[in-house]
């Protein structure tokens, strides 16, 4: 099993707003996952999503990947 980090969609229409999933790379985007490790609102912009630092770390130690901009949000966090 692949893992990755990526967003999941939820929120109203045209109002987006994601968690930040683990979830197994063939899974589809808002489908099944194994761990919530935060979210991100669009509208509101990158400075002020919320992560759960260590358990991010805890999964990307156990070889799970980001996707770009989860890679983004993981950067802006961590300066």
């Amino acid at each position: 099993m692949a893992a990755r980090i990526r967003l999941s969609r939820v929120g109203r229409k045209k109002i987006p707003a994601y968690r930040i999933v683990v979830t197994d790379s063939q899974s589809p985007r808002d489908g099944r996952f194994i761990e919530i490790v935060g979210h991100y609102d669009a509208r509101k912009g990158i400075e002020k999503a919320v992560v759960k630092k260590e358990r991010v770390a805890h999964w990307m130690g156990k070889g799970a990947l980001p996707t770009g901009i989860v890679r983004q949000i993981l950067k802006h966090q961590n300066p």
